[in-house]
């Protein structure tokens, strides 16, 4: 692994949607775009082309424009699916503006996003049909409401099919109104992605095209994906809708659609990918799954053993991981050669694990108001307890920094958002120059890459002055085989100020169990004061709080604070 960065790799530069979606059909029109199982027989895989998914946005855009669809704001929500995307990629080649909404949502929250973005068409899957009347009485600004899964037509109320052939006829009768659709402006909303992180309120985080088509070229340059993908994170989520669909769109990779968060792993051994785009949770879960059934089986000092002597047989060239690790191999399909991971840093341990075993763990940061990339690691310079070099069309400055050189993150360059939908006040408050306050602390080491310590509103000052950042405590507590989940808060005195630290943590009864912990919380605070010893003693944790239940989650697995 070098030490320092090194050239950047080369990527075909595009302006617009369209020029990225003209340039894979002209290509590789015959090449598997997409791959997904059938909606009626789970047994069978669809495969669609690039040629043939350009063609499905034509047809689906002439419907729009013929249904008087032109320069509105279309939101979509569902499971991720090939129509979802169809919907994604006509949107961004229109002169209309995508709204992706966040499929957990209650349907208040829904109808609050529907109502503030300004929506006027709303694609959905078949789960919310049920939704629809209340829908059309709470929403009288929606022209349209297009079911992903209706066969007829009911007033105001179609079938995305029939909308579908609707464009089909009209296209294959000379209808090129949608296709001949050119951008010359690329700075004008293109994408309203309504956030609210972990913490507060939703915000309508506008992108325009350039944004994306930045995101795209510069992550290339940086980033070394495969050719075949599995498509995990869902797609209302900037980082796997930009990150991961329009980036492998652009490298004409195939990607296949995950049906289902329980049936990850069977994907895997289904596609047989060589990348795939994760957050930290699952890394976590993959991470303490391999080391539970080596050590269920009685075989946990033989995987070390190998580790250390594939380490060695590295550093005389000779590469054997292939062949030395083949059994974890085979349980992710056998061909996976690289987990991008983001959302937030992980455990540097993790990464040198997967990286020891020949998987290629690289981190990287973003955030949804840089659309979303700023940084990611590269396969030869690559370092876990960092995100990474930071995309070279960014500016990367750290505000108020400590004595370890610590402070908040600002960023600016073609990522950053235009502002939040409609809210000046809020704007004005994280921008300032075109400079973008990310609310995540952190630094820039000796060798460029960008180290990130937590978010801002996480931090806990202590009465002695002293900073602490939470989420560094929680991966040191994670290493506890028997911890499925924690967080780090405060404990506070009577007047309020934060005199200590408490550990609340979520277990996994079935680790507890196969463990034969009796004394279950005398153990964890052993286990807890054991791993995080190395530590600053203002750090230690002083009180244990056990979940009955799972926190509440983010749709990327972050917990809600």
């Amino acid at each position: 692994m070098s030490s320092k960065n090194y050239e950047y790799n080369k990527a075909v530069k595009i302006d617009t949607i369209k020029e990225l979606m003209d340039l894979a059909e002209k290509e590789d029109g015959d090449k598997i775009a997409f791959e997904y199982r059938n909606e009626k027989d789970k047994s069978k895989i669809e495969a669609i082309t690039y040629k043939e998914f350009q063609y499905d946005t034509y047809y689906l855009g002439t419907a729009l424009l013929q249904l008087g669809i032109n320069k509105n704001h279309i939101a979509v929500i569902g499971e991720n699916s090939y129509k979802w995307l169809t919907v994604y990629l006509t949107v961004l080649k229109s002169d209309s503006v995508l709204v992706p909404i966040d499929r957990e949502l209650p349907e208040k929250d829904i109808i609050n996003i529907l109502k503030s973005s300004d929506s006027e068409v709303l694609f959905y899957a078949g789960k919310y049909e049920k939704y629809i009347e209340k829908f059309k009485k709470e929403l009288p600004n929606i022209k349209y409401f297009i079911g992903f899964d209706r066969n007829e037509n009911l007033e105001n109320v179609l079938s995305y099919k029939k909308i579908m052939d609707l464009g089909k006829e009209r296209y294959e009768a000379g209808d090129k109104s949608y296709a001949s659709i050119e951008h010359k402006d690329t700075n004008i909303l293109k994408l309203l992605v309504y956030t609210s992180g972990t913490t507060g309120d939703p915000k309508g985080v506008m992108l325009t095209e350039h944004n994306l088509v930045s995101c795209v070229y510069y992550g290339l340059q940086v980033a070394e994906i495969k050719t075949k993908c599995l498509s995990v994170l869902p797609y209302h989520h900037t980082y796997e809708a930009v990150a991961g669909i329009l980036v492998a769109l652009h490298k004409h990779a195939t990607i296949c659609i995950n049906d289902s968060l329980k049936n990850v792993l069977k994907n895997l051994q289904l596609y047989k990918p060589d990348y795939i785009y994760l957050v930290p949770a699952f890394t976590e879960v993959f991470y303490k799954n391999i080391w539970g059934t080596a050590k269920k089986e009685g075989k946990e000092a033989g995987l070390k053993f190998l580790i250390k002597l594939s380490n060695v047989l590295r550093k005389m060239g000779i590469d054997l991981r292939g062949k030395l690790f083949k059994s974890i191999h085979s349980a992710f399909g056998g061909n996976l050669k690289e987990i991008i991971c983001g959302g937030a840093p992980i455990r540097p341990e993790i990464g040198k694990f997967f990286n020891d075993i020949g998987v290629m763990l690289l981190n990287g940061y973003g955030i949804t108001e840089c659309s979303p990339l700023v940084s990611v690691n590269r396969p030869k310079f690559n370092d876990s307890s960092t995100v990474g070099v930071i995309l070279p069309c960014c500016e990367v400055k750290i505000e108020n920094p400590n004595d370890e050189g610590d402070g908040e993150i600002w960023v600016k360059g073609d990522i950053v958002m235009m502002g939040y939908y409609k809210d000046k006040e809020r704007t004005d408050k994280v921008l300032k120059d075109g400079w973008f306050n990310t609310e995540d602390y952190g630094k820039v080491n000796e060798k460029g890459q960008l180290v990130i310590n937590g978010r801002k509103k996480n931090v806990i000052v202590l009465t002695n002055g002293k900073n602490v950042y939470p989420e560094e405590i929680e991966n040191y507590i994670l290493r506890i085989p028997y911890v499925e989940e924690t967080i780090v808060k405060s404990v506070k005195n009577d007047i309020g100020q934060e005199v200590a630290l408490c550990a609340e943590v979520y277990l996994n009864s079935d680790k507890v169990k196969e463990l034969e912990i009796e004394n279950v919380e005398e153990q964890l605070k052993k286990d807890i004061s054991k791993e995080t010893k190395e530590l600053a003693s203002y750090k230690h944790i002083t009180k244990i709080e056990i979940r009955k239940t799972e926190f509440i989650k983010t749709t990327t697995k972050k917990i809600k604070r």
